[in-house]
C-alpha cells in the first residue's frame, strides 16, 4: 500500500530552543526508520509543508491548504496521514470530514503531546497506529488516531493538554481501539455527499459566546456588535439560557433579523442540545435557532464555517446544521 504522510507542524517535529519548541526535527529520517522496521505497512513518502506551524496559529486558510494538498496528491497514494499539533487537531479532522466527501481514501489526522525525541515520547505508537489504520482497509473516510484509539473524523474532541490519551469521542462510539489484536467496532456513519466538490474554506467571523451566571443583555448585544456571520452560544445543559435576564432575548432576535445565523450548543461536553425542553429553551426555538444536537465544539465550529464557506445562508444553513454530513450528529452516547 501507497502511504503520504504530510507534515504540516506541530510538537511533533519540534526541538527544544532558547524561546520554547519549534520545528526543527529529524522527521524524514525518523520516519524512514519507524517504518523499515515495519515493511507490512508498505510504502511511505513524506511531504512536508513549506511552512511549519503550531496547531494553534491554524485558520480555516490552512484547512483548506490540507485539502488541496490531499487532492494534488490522491493519484500517487491509497491513503494519507497527516501530522498535526494536538491544540486543533479535532477542529482539523471534522473541518476535513465535512470538505472530503467525496475523496475516496483514508485520510488520518495524528500528532504527539512530545516531540520525537523525548525519551518518552507518544509520537511514536501514533504515528505506527495512524499508518496501520490506513494500512487496514477498515477506514474509508476522514479518522483521527491518538492514545491507541481509532475516532471518526467528526466526533472526536480533546479533553487534555496533557494526557498520552488526550481525546474522547464523547457523543459516538470509537472505530476501534488498537492492541493484540486490534478491537474494531461496527460503526455506521451516515454520510451525506451533497456538498461533493465542496468550495474551498473562506474565513468567516464566528462569534463564540459563553453563556454564564449573571451575564447582562448588554454584554450579548456589544459583542454581536458589528454583526459577525454566525455565533455559537455556549448554553446550559441542553440549550438553556438566562431568559429572564431583561433584554437578552430580544438582543438576539435583532441579530436575527439582521441575518446572523445563531447556533446553540452546550457547555456539557455531553449533550443533546433540545430547543424548547425546558422554559430556559424555549424562546431560543421560537427565534428559529440553530441546534448543534449532540455535536462536540470542534464539529460544531468547523461545520459552521463549512457551511458559510458553502454559501448556506438562513433555512438552507439551519437544514444542513442539523443534518449529519459525517457522522457528526449521533443518537448514542459513550463515555471518555
Amino acid at each position: 500500500m501507497r502511504i503520504n504522510v504530510i507534515y504540516s507542524g506541530g510538537t511533533i517535529g519540534m526541538i527544544e530552543t532558547d524561546t520554547g519548541l519549534a520545528p526543527g526535527a529529524d522527521l524524514r529520517g525518523w520516519l524512514n526508520d519507524l517504518v523499515s522496521r515495519r515493511p507490512e505497512i508498505g510504502d511511505v513518502t513524506l511531504t512536508e509543508f513549506p511552512t511549519l506551524i503550531d496547531s494553534s496559529n491554524a485558520t480555516p486558510a490552512d484547512w483548506q491548504a490540507l485539502i488541496d494538498a490531499l487532492w494534488a496528491a490522491r493519484a500517487e497514494a491509497d491513503g494519507f496521514v497527516i501530522l498535526h499539533g494536538t491544540d486543533t487537531l479535532a477542529y482539523a479532522a471534522a473541518a476535513l470530514s465535512f470538505a472530503l466527501a467525496d475523496f475516496g481514501k483514508p485520510v488520518v489526522l495524528t500528532g504527539s503531546q512530545l516531540p520525537i525525541g523525548a525519551l518518552d515520547t507518544d509520537a511514536h505508537a501514533n504515528v505506527v497506529d495512524s499508518l496501520k489504520a490506513v494500512a487496514s482497509g477498515r477506514i474509508d473516510s476522514v479518522a483521527l488516531v491518538f492514545g491507541r484509539s481509532v475516532f471518526a473524523g467528526s466526533c472526536a474532541s480533546k479533553w487534555s493538554s496533557w494526557s498520552f490519551e488526550g481525546f474522547s469521542s464523547p457523543n459516538a462510539p470509537l472505530l476501534a481501539t488498537t492492541g493484540a489484536p486490534w478491537q474494531w467496532n461496527d460503526v455506521e456513519r451516515r454520510r451525506n455527499n451533497a456538498f461533493a466538490q465542496a468550495k474551498p474554506y473562506v474565513a468567516h467571523d464566528v462569534v463564540v459566546l459563553d453563556l454564564v451566571p449573571g451575564i447582562s443583555a448588554q454584554r450579548v448585544d456589544s459583542v454581536l456588535h458589528p454583526r459577525p456571520a454566525a455565533v455559537i452560544l455556549r448554553a446550559y445543559g441542553t440549550g438553556n439560557i438566562p431568559a429572564r435576564e431583561q433584554g437578552l432575548v430580544e438582543a438576539l432576535a435583532h441579530a436575527v433579523d439582521d441575518g446572523v445565523e445563531v447556533i446553540v450548543s452546550s457547555q456539557c461536553t455531553q449533550a443533546q442540545v433540545s430547543l424548547g425542553y425546558y422554559e430556559a429553551g424555549f424562546a431560543l426555538a421560537q427565534l428559529g435557532a440553530v441546534s448543534a444536537q449532540n455535536m462536540t465544539f470542534e464539529a460544531c465550529y468547523a461545520k459552521t464555517v463549512f457551511l458559510l464557506s458553502q454559501g448556506m445562508r438562513g433555512e438552507k444553513f439551519k437544514y444542513w446544521m442539523e443534518e449529519s454530513l459525517s457522522g457528526e450528529i449521533t443518537n448514542t452516547l459513550r463515555s471518555r
